[in-house]
């Protein structure tokens, strides 16, 4: 009787473990009959905790403790994070809601003529207006000026409004461009905004407070909801993070002790054995199986895992680049997400001694990390090369 060791990922605790197992432990039987499953739990004994109870952890935003405690206006991060995925965000909302194009009356000026010769002016003027975020506004502002956004959305929104909303997207571009770089020196958001403000006074719009924040007017159409959503998953992130993070960082520093439980575990079993691994779980069995020649494990089977991106940046445990993979390692069949950006590959590493294999999981990243024991192409896969 084979016998398959499921390894868990960062993260996984009880009761979400016996969960987690049982769905692999139900979806790999539904292939293969007469397997002994046999759970690996180490988040309980070897995962990270928080011994002082996050002491350690800085008061959330929005609490009313601590230096980050909200002001007036300081409430549009989230906002914020939108238009850097999308700097053209509030000119789609905009643009959504100017109903269908009507005739001008005769002499009347289209009301994106304004603004766009407006672009022009600032056009000649290069990076200038925006130099202390860095360069790019030339390139956005000719982006901006040929973007068919650009009419409808100024149809649709006062004169201001649309000088405040073009200067947000212009910003928006330029941090973001900072974002792609190697060196992503971004501005603080004082900085920012005072270039948001600069540059709505020279696409058109009055003078006002110094504050010109998100909220204050298109994308408050619909970024309100669609601010509570990231602030929503931003928490879940950070706190899902604590442990996840944690867990990496306690195994490469104190990785022996639940490397010496694995071994312990595989000694007790007969062969032939097989380990199926999660992420963080894959590191531990790569390492227990370089490190230890057991050779009743037969296969090793890794999903979403970067045991080779740390092979590969010299943060492996185990194994340094460029040194091989030892003869007594079993077969590794590795599975990756291509959308799963914590998966990595293998066969170029280590050539002939690593099956990669894409899965889809049809899921963004994220949820692509946590979409393989769900999906019927992981288990075939892995029934298919069980010994």
């Amino acid at each position: 009787m084979t016998a398959v060791v499921f390894i868990h990922g960062t993260g996984v605790r009880e009761p979400g473990f016996s969960a987690l197992a049982g769905r692999f432990a139900a979806g790999v039987s539904a292939l293969r009959g007469g397997l002994r499953v046999v759970p690996y739990y180490w988040g309980g004994a070897h995962g990270a905790a928080l011994a002082a109870g996050g002491a350690s952890l800085p008061p959330a935003t929005g609490t009313g403790r601590g230096p980050l405690a909200p002001g007036p206006g300081d409430d549009d991060t989230a906002d914020w994070a939108v238009l850097y995925a999308d700097p053209y965000a509030e000119l789609a909302l905009a643009a959504a809601g100017s109903g269908p194009a009507e005739e001008l009356p005769p002499g009347s000026v289209p009301p994106d003529l304004r603004v766009r010769a407006r672009l022009a002016d600032l056009l000649a003027e290069g990076d200038g207006p925006a130099a202390e975020l860095g360069p790019g506004l030339a390139r956005a502002v000719a982006d901006l000026a040929a973007h068919p956004l650009l009419a409808p959305a100024a149809a649709s929104l006062a004169p201001d409004d649309l000088a405040e909303v073009a200067a947000r997207c212009l910003t928006a571009q330029v941090v973001a461009g900072l974002l792609d770089t190697d060196v992503p020196l971004v501005p603080v958001g004082v900085t920012r905004d005072a270039v948001v403000g600069r540059l709505a006074a020279v696409l058109g719009a009055s003078a006002r407070g110094a504050e010109r924040g998100v909220r204050s007017l298109a994308l408050r159409v619909a970024s309100s909801a669609a601010s509570r959503a990231v602030v929503r998953r931003r928490r879940a992130l950070t706190e899902a993070a604590h442990p996840a993070a944690g867990d990496v960082l306690r195994y490469l520093s104190r990785g022996e002790a639940v490397r010496a439980g694995l071994r312990a575990l595989i000694a007790g079993l007969e062969p032939p054995v097989a380990i199926v691994a999660h992420s963080l779980g894959g590191i531990i069995a790569l390492d227990t199986l370089v490190l230890t020649p057991l050779p009743q494990v037969r296969l090793l089977v890794t999903a979403g895992s970067q045991a080779p991106f740390l092979y590969e940046s010299g943060s492996l445990p185990s194994l340094e680049h460029p040194a091989p993979l030892p003869a007594h390692v079993p077969d590794w069949l590795n599975l990756y997400d291509p959308r799963d950006l914590l998966s990595y590959l293998g066969a170029g590493l280590f050539p002939g001694r690593v099956t990669d294999i894409a899965v889809d999981s049809r899921q963004p990243f994220p949820a692509a990390h946590s979409a393989y024991w769900t999906n019927s192409e992981v288990y075939r896969h892995i029934g298919e090369r069980l010994p």
